[in-house]
This record gives C-alpha cells, structure tokens and sequence, in this order.
C-alpha cells in the first residue's frame, strides 16, 4: 500500500509521513533504510559529542531516540494491526533521552541497532494484509493506522537526518 492511501492524514504525525513519497510501503523500507538516510557515516562519526547549542542531543542520542521511536511506533502499530482499540499514551521523549547508554556507545553500534530494529520492523508489516494495515487505532491522542505508523517509522529518521545536515554538519 502507498502513502496515499492513508486516510484521512494524521496532524502531528503528517510532518513525518509527509518526507516519504508515495510509494509502496516495502518499497519505502528499501529506499528510506537507515544506511541510506544516515549514509554520511563518517561525518556523523566526526560529530562525537558536539551539539549545535546548549542542552541539545548530540547525533548519538538522536541515532538513539530515532531507534526508540521506531521500537515504539512498531508496538502501536502491532496492537492496532491486531484490532486493540485501547487509546495508547504518548511518550516523553526527552525522558527516554535522558535515560539512554548512547553517550557511552559509537555511532557504527548506534546504527547496527537500528539495522536490527529495522529488520524486525519490516517482516511485523509483511505480515498485515491491507486490512490490518488500514485498522485504526488511538495513540497519543490521535487515530491513526498501522500503514501511518509505518510511514511514520520512515519519515521520522528523515526528519532528524535533515536536521543534522543543516545544524550539525556546519560544525564540522
């Protein structure tokens, strides 16, 4: 299924969804892989701990957070495929941020979890049949399918990525 067949489009969630084109969504996992999105490897690593300004997260903990993310979109995304209809919380990123290793580990460890994350998240939406995909769900105060969520899960390293490049990199 493609973007586009999301309907209607989720607010909030719409800033991510919408840095994806639309395409098929397994297409999608192809071209928005995390080696492709984070394909600047060596100037992520060159970053270390820098930060553009006081109390930001450094690229480690962002690798992390974008990790998270994806673990905690695929968990809504599992529950409303199944038909769970329980309204899911929202999440205190700056929380789980604060809560992290990622300041002990490398960018290369960082993104060989999210490999790993990426490659469970995949075979969790081959298995949905276009119903399931469509089924809608409550999370964060906002309905929403697990074929949004999967966009979801794309869109958001994109997003983080595009911040990096205009405020991380000029530190370089």
């Amino acid at each position: 299924m493609k973007k586009s067949s999301i309907q209607p489009m989720p607010p909030f969630f719409d800033r991510y969804i919408n840095l994806i084109e639309d395409i098929d969504i397994f297409e999608a996992f192809k071209k928005y892989a995390p080696v492709q999105v984070y394909a600047q490897i060596e100037q992520l690593q060159a970053l270390g701990d820098l930060v553009y300004a006081p109390g930001k997260w450094t690229v480690k903990d962002i690798l992390q957070h974008v990790i998270d993310n994806e673990r905690i979109m695929a968990y809504r995304a599992l529950r409303f495929s199944r038909g769970d209809k329980t309204a899911l919380a929202g999440y205190e990123e700056e929380l789980l941020a604060a809560n992290t290793m990622a300041a002990n580990r490398s960018v290369a460890d960082l993104m060989t979890e999210f490999e790993l994350v990426r490659a469970a998240t995949i075979p969790l939406f081959k298995n949905m049949s276009e119903s399931m995909l469509l089924n809608v769900g409550t999370a964060n105060e906002t309905q929403i399918t697990p074929l949004a969520l999967g966009f979801v899960i794309l869109g958001h390293p994109v997003h983080h990525m595009r911040i990096i490049r205009e405020r991380y990199f000029p530190l370089l």
